[in-house]
């Protein structure tokens, strides 16, 4: 491996295994670029990123300036004279003067097998879509957003179990590898960029909030993979009694909701719920089963079934179904919001 000067810039968690990995490959960190600190937790105290805590324990330098469009900004990070720039999820727009500082030019891991899935939120966007793979791309910068040219790509499926949190670990690990293989082809010469196709673009959007309520009129595959992709962030969810009820695991079923209006607790859920701790939901003209421990909740959809397998009311732990319909039963016939 050929020891390059570099400027890393990243946010959040899924960017600290690159950094680990530049560094463990002997590389010169000159200098660690994070988003500024945030309030967070119940005491709002201002916490630095999951990269600038790393940084920190490495004893790296770390800069986080709110903007980099200031020219005082862009002659500080131009005067560290890197090889070339690693960016993971970093967060802030680089302006042109930024792109062109480093001799090699600026590298980004990115999350989607680019052009599907530019933007914010691939990881998200994929398993909600559907997709039967993603993977990594390693892109060589330019103005546009996620629009520069690809120097590595690398698929991996995308199972009917996978879960937000389990693609995002796998990829945060194969980005890191992959961009380790990348650099060397800059710093050997040998590496030959390829434009973007100009087909199959599609835009990863930010997340918002309100895409975790569950529309049980919508087809329960639909919708288990709504529970799949925004668990742990931003949290799926529907209400009830004037309560607003997580669902943090659900799985699809063949469990029949005979007509039932969408959202309608199956009628045969209070007795499973006291026997074996099961609970049906209607949706629809199909239904969604959410499993608990050794139970169920199962709700009907507009097409097919939905069930419940991990539930948590708000201010409470999360729970197996079993366990939550034992202080929240959810009557047969019921509708949920």
């Amino acid at each position: 491996m050929t020891p390059l000067r570099l400027i890393f810039m990243g946010s959040p968690e899924f960017s600290v295994p690159a950094l680990a990995a530049l560094l463990d490959a002997g590389h010169d960190i000159a200098a660690v670029y994070s988003q500024p600190p945030r309030p967070a937790g119940r005491g709002h105290k201002k916490k630095p990123s999951a990269v600038h805590a790393f940084a920190l324990e490495k004893g790296l330098p770390v800069h986080t300036p709110v903007s980099l469009k200031g020219e005082d900004e862009q002659a500080a990070l131009a005067a560290f004279g890197a090889d070339a720039a690693v960016v993971v999820a970093y967060g802030l727009l680089l302006p042109k003067a930024v792109l062109e500082a480093p001799k090699l030019g600026c590298f980004n891991v990115h999350a989607s097998l680019l052009p599907r899935w530019r933007g914010a939120a691939p990881i998200e966007r994929a398993i909600m879509a559907g997709d039967e793979e993603t993977g990594i791309s390693i892109m060589q910068m330019d103005a546009g957003l996620d629009t520069g040219p690809l120097v590595a790509i690398k698929k991996i499926p995308i199972s009917p179990e996978t879960t937000a949190e389990t693609l995002h670990d796998a990829l945060s690990g194969l980005g890191a590898g992959l961009m380790l293989d990348a650099l060397e082809g800059a710093a050997s010469g040998t590496l030959v960029p390829a434009p973007q196709a100009e087909d199959g673009v599609t835009y990863a959007s930010k997340l918002q909030k309100a895409e975790g309520r569950l529309d049980w009129n919508r087809p329960a595959a639909e919708l288990e993979r709504q529970v799949r992709a925004l668990n742990p962030r931003p949290g799926v969810w529907f209400e009830h009694d004037g309560e607003r009820i997580k669902v943090l695991a659900a799985e699809i079923t063949d469990q029949p909701a005979h007509g039932a209006e969408a959202g309608t607790v199956l009628d045969d859920a209070v007795s499973v719920a006291c026997g074996d701790g099961a609970v049906s939901v209607a949706c629809g003209d199909g239904a969604v089963s959410v499993a608990c421990g050794d139970g169920a909740v199962s709700v009907a959809c507009g097409e097919g079934a939905l069930k419940l397998l991990r539930l948590q009311r708000a201010g409470k732990g999360a729970q197996e179904a079993v366990e939550f319909l034992r202080g929240f039963p959810l009557a047969g016939g019921s509708r949920l919001t």
